[in-house]
């Protein structure tokens, strides 16, 4: 369910960026308001589009998500407020704290509402550290922020 979610998310994501350019365009006069003159083949053209932003809006979810493994030392216990510290200076916000697992969001409205409220990034403890699961260009700046936080907490 949370990958067809994406996958809709992303679709209304692409085609409104994209109704908002063509938009920008036709109301400044650089392309017809005709759908027939704007593009070559008119309402067609529209249809193949769309249906190429749904088979991008099907695979986006394989490559715009996943999982990584932090490396932490220690009490999973302690280290949550470690972690909590860590993505509060990223501007993540800790959302709920159940069974273990954490859950952040970002703290800015306008960036939650830029990433259509798919801006979790949830952390389940494990053996040897900690999995990080969310958006994969949010991911490797949360991770690398929480191994930084703990490094150099090691080394004070």
């Amino acid at each position: 369910m949370t990958y067809l979610r994406r996958a809709i998310k992303y679709f209304i994501q692409t085609c409104l960026l994209l109704a908002i350019i063509i938009g920008i365009l036709m109301l400044s006069g650089m392309v017809s308001k005709d759908i027939s003159v704007a593009f070559t083949h008119g309402w067609k053209s529209v249809w193949w589009i769309l249906a190429i932003f749904a088979v991008m809006a099907l695979v986006y979810p394989f490559f715009g998500y996943q999982k990584r493994m932090i490396r932490v030392n220690g009490d999973p216990a302690l280290a949550r407020e470690g972690i909590a510290e860590a993505l509060k200076i990223r501007g993540y916000v800790l959302e709920s704290d159940a069974d273990g697992v954490l859950k952040f969001h970002l703290s800015s409205p306008v960036n939650r509402a830029f990433r259509f409220w798919e801006d979790t990034v949830t952390l389940t403890p494990v053996l040897g550290g900690w999995e990080a699961e969310g958006l994969s260009r949010d991911l490797v700046r949360v991770v690398s922020s929480i191994e930084y936080y703990f490094r150099n907490r090691e080394s004070d």
